[in-house]
């Protein structure tokens, strides 16, 4: 069950603020910054000082749904874990730091550098201030990381080795080096508008952002009478084993992970009521994901939904802000709008989501496909 929800990104920061995000138009920008996240909410600044950006967005996710939660007395602190997905980790720290080295010297190198830098330190500083000492895990599977660490946290508590686990992702790797990679690589839209599903998508808008869920044993929140958003159904992984950046064509990889995810549900594809997709706006991801969904469900049988016109494409952390829409739209009754889209493929056989939709909550797949050719689908039901 999922009793908490913490999220910070462009759209917004906390759930109600990203809510009302993801139905509002963003100015083009091929970068998407938390503009209104302020550490010092959450920070001393020796604090600050010591964590990487990706790090200090997790922790304040973490703190918000922790807070979500509400106060809870028994917490075993061993039987209460924490898994962090992220792409890169702290490349902002690395590359500042070998700036530093170039020009000053060895002897100015901060010797934080290598704990701000590990891809575990964003789930170590969860652990340090939660103080839970259950298992605490990072999974580093590019853009769908995400996705595999909730998967992975929620099947800790299925397999009772923890009662509570703080799982989602966190990234912010805009940094002068990776963002000429990512232009150089043709990923970046030149346009600055992320256009999921579109004829003219021309590429992503890179963005940073962290979302962290509290998941928590079914029967443990009822008892104390917790608010629920939903539940994890069920959940896949699967390797499209083809390229290290593209995706097989034909989206076969991804066909047999949403395929395998609903079997672990227990579910078919006509139980499920709408699908939050991966669109990341680039020609090749999209065409391969279309073809994967209408395999699974059928030309526009369900309603497929992509927030990335909004909250940019934040790698490893995709996956979790993601989940947070789905579970909001259980909450809202609403599917949210694929904003940047106004002209579907027609190659891709469709139903797009393109203004705010009313509906009744049901079982939503969620998809997050990564470089490597690693992919990632969560189905997420309403309480």
């Amino acid at each position: 069950m999922v009793t908490g929800i913490g999220v910070v990104s462009p759209a917004g920061t906390g759930p109600q603020a990203f809510w009302q995000g993801l139905r509002t138009a963003p100015q083009d920008s091929r970068e998407r910054r938390a503009d209104d996240f302020d550490p010092s909410a959450w920070f001393t600044g020796a604090q600050a000082r010591r964590l990487d950006r990706f790090t200090q967005l997790a922790v304040a996710a973490a703190q918000m749904a922790l807070d979500d939660r509400g106060d809870v007395a028994g917490d075993d602190p061993g039987r209460a874990g924490v898994h962090l997905g992220t792409g890169i980790g702290g490349v902002s720290t690395l590359e500042a730091q070998v700036a530093v080295l170039a020009e000053r010297g060895p002897g100015r190198v901060s010797p934080f550098t290598i704990p701000m830098v590990m891809p575990n330190a964003g789930a170590a500083a969860l652990s340090l201030r939660s103080g839970f000492t259950g298992p605490s895990e990072t999974i580093t599977t590019a853009c769908a990381a995400g996705t595999h660490s909730l998967a992975a946290g929620a099947r800790l508590v299925a397999d009772d080795v923890c009662d509570v686990v703080l799982a989602g992702g966190a990234e912010s790797l805009m940094t002068p080096t990776t963002l000429a990679a990512f232009s150089v690589m043709r990923a970046l839209s030149p346009s600055g508008r992320s256009r999921p599903f579109d004829a003219a998508r021309d590429g992503f808008c890179i963005a940073e952002g962290a979302a962290v869920l509290v998941l928590e044993e079914r029967e443990r929140a009822r008892a104390r009478g917790a608010r629920v958003y939903g539940e994890v159904l069920g959940a896949a992984s699967t390797c499209d084993a083809h390229h290290v950046t593209a995706p097989v064509p034909g989206g076969a990889g991804a066909i047999a992970c949403m395929r395998r995810a609903l079997e672990d549900a227990e579910l078919t594809p006509a139980d499920v009521r709408a699908v939050n997709a991966h669109g990341t706006s680039t020609p090749l991801n999209d065409a391969a994901e279309g073809a994967a969904v209408t395999a699974v469900f059928g030309p526009r049988a369900v309603p497929v939904c992509g927030i990335k016109g909004v909250t940019g494409h934040s790698l490893g952390a995709s996956g979790a802000l993601e989940a947070v829409s789905v579970l909001l739209s259980f909450l809202h009754r609403e599917l949210p709008p694929t904003l940047g889209t106004t002209d579907v493929d027609p190659a891709l056989e469709l139903d797009v989501v393109l203004e705010p939709r009313a509906w009744e909550p049901g079982p939503t797949l969620s998809n997050s496909f990564g470089f490597g050719g690693h992919n990632g689908s969560l189905v997420l039901g309403p309480a």
